[in-house]
Protein backbone atom coordinates (compact mmCIF):
# COMPACT_ATOMS: atom_id res chain seq x y z
CA UNK A 1 0.00 0.00 0.00
CA UNK A 2 2.57 2.53 1.25
CA UNK A 3 4.97 1.29 -1.90
CA UNK A 4 1.98 1.77 -4.56
CA UNK A 5 1.58 5.45 -3.06
CA UNK A 6 5.31 6.37 -3.03
CA UNK A 7 5.06 5.09 -6.13
CA UNK A 8 2.23 7.51 -7.64
CA UNK A 9 4.09 10.14 -5.82
CA UNK A 10 7.27 9.74 -7.42
CA UNK A 11 6.06 9.08 -11.06
CA UNK A 12 5.44 12.59 -13.22
CA UNK A 13 3.08 10.72 -15.45
CA UNK A 14 0.71 10.29 -12.03
CA UNK A 15 1.38 13.96 -11.62
CA UNK A 16 0.83 15.38 -15.14
CA UNK A 17 -2.57 13.79 -15.29
CA UNK A 18 -3.58 14.66 -11.81
CA UNK A 19 -2.66 18.61 -12.91
CA UNK A 20 -4.73 17.90 -15.64
CA UNK A 21 -7.94 16.53 -14.02
CA UNK A 22 -7.85 18.95 -11.87
CA UNK A 23 -7.93 22.02 -14.37
CA UNK A 24 -10.72 20.57 -15.98
CA UNK A 25 -12.37 19.76 -12.88
CA UNK A 26 -12.20 23.36 -12.01
CA UNK A 27 -13.68 23.91 -15.53
CA UNK A 28 -16.70 21.67 -15.38
CA UNK A 29 -16.88 23.13 -12.08
CA UNK A 30 -17.34 27.24 -13.12
CA UNK A 31 -21.11 26.52 -13.60
CA UNK A 32 -21.19 24.66 -10.38
CA UNK A 33 -20.10 27.62 -8.63
CA UNK A 34 -22.17 29.94 -10.72
CA UNK A 35 -25.33 28.31 -9.96
CA UNK A 36 -24.89 28.16 -6.16
CA UNK A 37 -23.92 31.29 -6.70
CA UNK A 38 -26.81 32.44 -8.03
CA UNK A 39 -29.12 30.36 -5.07
CA UNK A 40 -27.19 31.89 -2.24
CA UNK A 41 -27.37 34.80 -3.24
CA UNK A 42 -31.17 35.28 -3.12
CA UNK A 43 -30.67 33.99 0.66
CA UNK A 44 -30.71 36.22 3.71
CA UNK A 45 -26.69 36.89 4.60
CA UNK A 46 -27.25 34.66 7.93
CA UNK A 47 -27.13 31.67 6.02
CA UNK A 48 -25.34 32.61 2.29
CA UNK A 49 -22.32 31.51 3.33
CA UNK A 50 -23.16 28.23 4.79
CA UNK A 51 -25.23 27.36 1.78
CA UNK A 52 -22.90 28.33 -0.28
CA UNK A 53 -20.31 26.44 1.89
CA UNK A 54 -22.55 23.50 1.87
CA UNK A 55 -22.77 23.06 -1.87
CA UNK A 56 -19.45 22.68 -2.30
CA UNK A 57 -19.19 20.10 -0.01
CA UNK A 58 -21.85 18.05 -1.03
CA UNK A 59 -20.65 18.31 -4.17
CA UNK A 60 -17.42 17.12 -3.43
CA UNK A 61 -18.85 13.70 -1.49
CA UNK A 62 -21.09 13.34 -4.28
CA UNK A 63 -18.15 13.20 -6.99
CA UNK A 64 -16.14 10.94 -5.02
CA UNK A 65 -19.17 8.31 -3.88
CA UNK A 66 -19.70 8.12 -7.66
CA UNK A 67 -15.71 7.65 -8.23
CA UNK A 68 -16.09 4.45 -5.59
CA UNK A 69 -18.87 3.53 -7.58
CA UNK A 70 -17.44 3.58 -10.93
CA UNK A 71 -19.42 -0.08 -11.70
CA UNK A 72 -22.55 1.29 -10.96
CA UNK A 73 -22.05 4.92 -13.27
CA UNK A 74 -20.24 2.82 -16.15
CA UNK A 75 -23.94 0.54 -15.57
CA UNK A 76 -25.27 3.76 -16.67
CA UNK A 77 -24.66 3.55 -20.19
CA UNK A 78 -26.77 0.30 -20.42
CA UNK A 79 -29.86 1.36 -22.74
CA UNK A 80 -33.41 1.44 -20.70
CA UNK A 81 -35.80 2.31 -23.34
CA UNK A 82 -36.46 3.45 -27.02
CA UNK A 83 -37.42 7.26 -28.29
CA UNK A 84 -37.65 7.47 -32.33
CA UNK A 85 -34.75 5.29 -32.66
CA UNK A 86 -32.27 6.73 -30.25
CA UNK A 87 -31.49 4.26 -27.44
CA UNK A 88 -31.98 6.28 -23.59
CA UNK A 89 -29.55 5.19 -21.09
CA UNK A 90 -29.73 5.95 -17.72
CA UNK A 91 -27.66 8.75 -18.10
CA UNK A 92 -28.96 9.94 -20.62
CA UNK A 93 -31.72 10.23 -18.31
CA UNK A 94 -29.78 12.25 -15.90
CA UNK A 95 -28.69 14.68 -18.39
CA UNK A 96 -32.00 15.35 -20.10
CA UNK A 97 -34.24 15.51 -16.51
CA UNK A 98 -31.08 18.01 -15.41
CA UNK A 99 -31.15 19.83 -18.41
CA UNK A 100 -34.79 20.30 -18.37
CA UNK A 101 -34.64 21.67 -14.64
CA UNK A 102 -31.78 23.91 -14.94
CA UNK A 103 -32.99 25.26 -17.97
CA UNK A 104 -36.99 26.31 -15.87
CA UNK A 105 -34.54 27.89 -13.19
CA UNK A 106 -32.38 29.92 -14.63
CA UNK A 107 -35.67 31.15 -16.85
CA UNK A 108 -37.41 31.23 -13.26
CA UNK A 109 -34.80 33.66 -11.86
CA UNK A 110 -34.16 35.74 -15.20
CA UNK A 111 -38.03 36.47 -15.07
CA UNK A 112 -37.50 37.53 -11.09
CA UNK A 113 -34.55 39.40 -12.14
CA UNK A 114 -35.57 41.11 -14.94
CA UNK A 115 -39.48 41.15 -14.55
CA UNK A 116 -40.08 41.34 -10.89
CA UNK A 117 -36.95 43.02 -9.27
CA UNK A 118 -35.28 42.71 -5.86
CA UNK A 119 -37.51 40.83 -3.05
CA UNK A 120 -35.13 41.60 -0.46
CA UNK A 121 -37.49 43.49 1.40
CA UNK A 122 -40.33 40.59 0.90
CA UNK A 123 -38.14 38.02 1.89
CA UNK A 124 -37.22 40.63 5.03
CA UNK A 125 -40.72 40.81 6.22
CA UNK A 126 -41.13 37.05 5.57
CA UNK A 127 -38.41 36.33 7.73
CA UNK A 128 -39.21 38.37 10.97
CA UNK A 129 -42.47 36.45 11.07
CA UNK A 130 -41.24 33.36 11.84
CA UNK A 131 -37.54 33.96 11.56
CA UNK A 132 -36.25 30.31 13.06
CA UNK A 133 -39.14 28.38 10.38
CA UNK A 134 -38.14 30.75 7.45
CA UNK A 135 -34.50 30.40 7.47
CA UNK A 136 -34.58 26.53 7.68
CA UNK A 137 -37.37 26.23 5.33
CA UNK A 138 -35.21 28.24 2.89
CA UNK A 139 -31.76 26.49 4.12
CA UNK A 140 -33.45 23.00 3.11
CA UNK A 141 -34.36 23.94 -0.47
CA UNK A 142 -31.59 25.20 -1.49
CA UNK A 143 -29.72 22.78 -0.71
CA UNK A 144 -32.51 20.27 -2.49
CA UNK A 145 -31.59 22.05 -5.19
CA UNK A 146 -27.84 22.20 -5.14
CA UNK A 147 -28.36 18.70 -4.50
CA UNK A 148 -29.93 17.91 -7.84
CA UNK A 149 -27.38 20.24 -9.84
CA UNK A 150 -24.60 18.37 -7.99
CA UNK A 151 -25.60 14.98 -8.98
CA UNK A 152 -25.50 16.24 -12.80
CA UNK A 153 -22.65 17.86 -12.56
CA UNK A 154 -20.40 15.24 -10.46
CA UNK A 155 -21.68 12.96 -12.97
CA UNK A 156 -20.24 14.86 -16.03
CA UNK A 157 -17.39 15.52 -14.11
CA UNK A 158 -16.83 11.69 -12.93
CA UNK A 159 -16.94 10.42 -16.37
CA UNK A 160 -14.33 12.32 -17.66
CA UNK A 161 -12.02 11.96 -14.82
CA UNK A 162 -12.85 7.83 -15.60
CA UNK A 163 -12.17 8.68 -19.66
CA UNK A 164 -8.74 10.36 -18.69
CA UNK A 165 -7.15 8.76 -15.49
CA UNK A 166 -7.14 5.13 -14.69
CA UNK A 167 -5.90 5.22 -10.69
CA UNK A 168 -8.54 5.85 -8.68
CA UNK A 169 -6.60 7.83 -5.97
CA UNK A 170 -5.58 10.46 -9.07
CA UNK A 171 -9.25 11.21 -9.40
CA UNK A 172 -10.00 11.34 -5.90
CA UNK A 173 -6.75 13.73 -5.16
CA UNK A 174 -7.85 15.74 -8.53
CA UNK A 175 -11.73 16.29 -7.05
CA UNK A 176 -10.45 17.33 -3.71
CA UNK A 177 -8.19 19.89 -4.88
CA UNK A 178 -10.82 21.19 -7.66
CA UNK A 179 -13.60 21.77 -4.93
CA UNK A 180 -11.00 23.31 -2.20
CA UNK A 181 -10.03 25.87 -4.91
CA UNK A 182 -13.85 26.11 -5.98
CA UNK A 183 -14.28 26.69 -1.84
CA UNK A 184 -12.21 29.53 -1.97
CA UNK A 185 -13.31 30.95 -5.34
CA UNK A 186 -17.01 30.66 -4.62
CA UNK A 187 -17.20 33.85 -2.20
CA UNK A 188 -15.93 36.27 -4.47
CA UNK A 189 -17.53 34.95 -7.35
CA UNK A 190 -20.73 35.28 -5.66
CA UNK A 191 -20.45 38.56 -3.89
CA UNK A 192 -19.28 39.96 -8.12
CA UNK A 193 -22.41 38.51 -9.46
CA UNK A 194 -24.60 39.81 -6.50
CA UNK A 195 -22.89 43.35 -6.78
CA UNK A 196 -23.59 43.54 -10.89
CA UNK A 197 -27.13 42.38 -11.49
CA UNK A 198 -26.21 42.72 -15.58
CA UNK A 199 -23.03 39.68 -14.77
CA UNK A 200 -26.06 37.77 -13.02
CA UNK A 201 -28.56 37.49 -15.89
CA UNK A 202 -25.32 36.58 -18.21
CA UNK A 203 -25.00 33.99 -15.62
CA UNK A 204 -28.12 32.82 -15.96
CA UNK A 205 -27.44 32.83 -19.58
CA UNK A 206 -24.62 30.63 -18.94
CA UNK A 207 -26.95 28.45 -16.89
CA UNK A 208 -29.73 27.75 -19.81
CA UNK A 209 -27.19 27.15 -22.39
CA UNK A 210 -25.65 24.41 -20.30
CA UNK A 211 -29.42 22.81 -20.09
CA UNK A 212 -29.33 23.24 -23.72
CA UNK A 213 -25.92 21.10 -23.87
CA UNK A 214 -27.24 18.58 -20.86
CA UNK A 215 -30.09 17.79 -23.26
CA UNK A 216 -28.71 17.94 -26.32
CA UNK A 217 -26.19 15.51 -24.80
CA UNK A 218 -29.34 13.06 -23.60
CA UNK A 219 -30.55 13.00 -26.56
CA UNK A 220 -26.83 11.83 -28.29
CA UNK A 221 -26.04 14.94 -29.88
CA UNK A 222 -22.79 15.78 -28.85
CA UNK A 223 -21.81 19.78 -28.75
CA UNK A 224 -18.16 20.21 -27.75
CA UNK A 225 -18.14 22.16 -24.64
CA UNK A 226 -14.49 23.85 -25.49
CA UNK A 227 -17.29 26.30 -28.34
CA UNK A 228 -19.80 27.02 -25.10
CA UNK A 229 -16.36 27.56 -22.62
CA UNK A 230 -15.29 30.11 -25.34
CA UNK A 231 -18.64 31.62 -25.91
CA UNK A 232 -19.17 32.06 -22.37
CA UNK A 233 -15.76 33.66 -21.74
CA UNK A 234 -16.02 35.76 -24.61
CA UNK A 235 -19.37 37.27 -23.46
CA UNK A 236 -18.24 37.98 -19.93
CA UNK A 237 -15.14 39.89 -20.79
CA UNK A 238 -17.48 42.22 -23.03
CA UNK A 239 -19.73 42.72 -19.85
CA UNK A 240 -16.64 43.03 -17.96
CA UNK A 241 -16.02 46.20 -20.05
CA UNK A 242 -19.20 47.69 -20.02
CA UNK A 243 -19.01 47.22 -16.09
CA UNK A 244 -15.55 48.91 -16.58
CA UNK A 245 -17.00 51.75 -19.06
CA UNK A 246 -19.91 52.82 -16.44
CA UNK A 247 -18.10 53.03 -13.70
CA UNK A 248 -15.76 55.59 -15.22
CA UNK A 249 -18.18 57.19 -16.37
CA UNK A 250 -20.34 57.23 -13.11
CA UNK A 251 -16.90 58.93 -11.63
Amino acid sequence: MIESILQLITDPNAWIAFLTLSALEIILGIDNIIFISVIANRLPLEIREKVRQFGLMFALVTRILLLLSLSWVMGLTATLFTISDHEISGRDLILLLGGFFLIWKASKEIYTEVEVGNHDDELASVSNANPKKTMFSLFIGSIVQIGLLDIIFSLDSVITAVGMVDEISVMIAAVLASVLIMLVAAKPIGDFVHRHPSIKVLALSFLTVVGVVLIAEGMGVHIPKGYVYVAMAFSLSVELLNIRSREKKKR
